[in-house]
């Protein structure tokens, strides 16, 4: 087992058959618990990796093939892979919400990834067709802006030089798109949720002061 990239979190190892996700930071065994019974409920409906076990804080999964969506972003092929994007966020936007152990559902709620973005998508690097959806530890039933203007600020943030290629995203996902306001809105809630995340698990470090930085950034959007 190898340390895969672009883990941030978490501890993820991977041979090549199957992944181990150690969870860290606050709430390792609930954000398991709900990553392990989301992907039960989500496998044949969603691209989402098969669980093959649960046990002592890591969460064991099949891997599933596919370049990382970020490292594709950063090869040039911004439009194809944030198209890709928006039509996998569609479909986990049509999932009924009745049956996915998430609670009752408010009116015009979706199933919301939590963290959706080209950072958890994989993706086949000819044809861009996606392979994997991971990292479903902070789904919940919310509103689709949530995962839209997500995946929205990490282009911004990550991938600064191909913000003009959110309008892909945003096309092949279809419908309105959500107003700038409401957008900026959306980044700023899961910023402060960041912060205060790593501010349970390390009061007033690097992680906190770097989400708060963040933030102020993101408010300063026009």
């Amino acid at each position: 087992m190898r340390p895969l990239r672009h883990g941030y979190t978490n501890q993820t190892l991977g041979d090549g058959a199957v992944v181990a996700k150690t969870y860290a930071g606050p709430d390792t065994a609930p954000r398991l618990e709900r990553e392990r019974a989301l992907l039960g409920r989500l496998c044949g409906r969603l691209p989402v990796p098969p669980v093959h076990a649960a046990e002592g804080g890591t969460l064991t999964l099949g891997f599933l093939p596919g370049a990382p969506g970020q490292e594709l972003l950063d090869a040039g092929h911004a439009p194809a892979v944030l198209a890709s994007c928006g039509r996998l966020l569609r479909r986990v936007h049509d999932i009924p919400t009745d049956d996915l152990g998430l609670g009752p559902a408010e009116p015009g709620s979706v199933l919301v990834h939590g963290d959706f973005g080209p950072n958890n998508v994989l993706l086949d690097p000819e044809s861009f067709e996606v392979t994997a959806l991971v990292d479903w530890e902070f789904a919940r039933l919310g509103q689709p802006v949530e995962d839209l203007a997500w995946c929205e600020w990490l282009v911004r943030a990550h991938h600064p030089e191909q913000t003009p290629a959110i309008e892909h995203f945003f096309h092949a996902y279809g419908g309105d798109v959500p107003a700038w306001p409401d957008r900026r809105a959306a980044m700023l809630a899961r910023c402060e949720a960041l912060e205060r995340f790593c501010h349970r698990w390390e009061p007033d470090g690097p992680g906190v002061r770097l989400w708060r930085e963040r933030a102020e950034t993101t408010a300063d959007r026009r």
